[in-house]
């Protein structure tokens, strides 16, 4: 959820509405709706539409995306966790 927040965040601050939102993703209000509150995944392209549309980062969005999707599969093996995020820091070093 933390992508989620992220965009509502940036949302609010430029004084936007949902829908002008998604209409930039080329998706209906009430699925970007269910984006914004967590419920529906969002798509790589679809982050870096809202990134060039909210004139904000895209690496920070995209790196906050990638994160939602770690922390989800990770939440759901929460004993090996660790160790996997180890095993994937040293070979991503290399």
């Amino acid at each position: 959820m933390l992508l989620a927040d992220k965009i509502k965040q940036l949302r609010e601050e430029k004084q936007l509405f949902q829908r002008q939102l998604a209409e930039a993703l080329e998706i209906d209000t009430p699925m970007y709706c269910k984006i914004e509150r967590g419920s529906r995944p969002i798509k790589r392209a679809q982050v870096v539409a809202l990134a060039k549309f909210l004139s904000t980062d895209e690496t920070e969005l995209l790196t906050v995306w990638l994160a939602d999707k770690v922390s989800e599969v990770l939440n759901e093996e929460k004993e090996l966790a660790e160790k996997a995020l180890e095993i994937v820091l040293k070979n991503t070093k290399n």
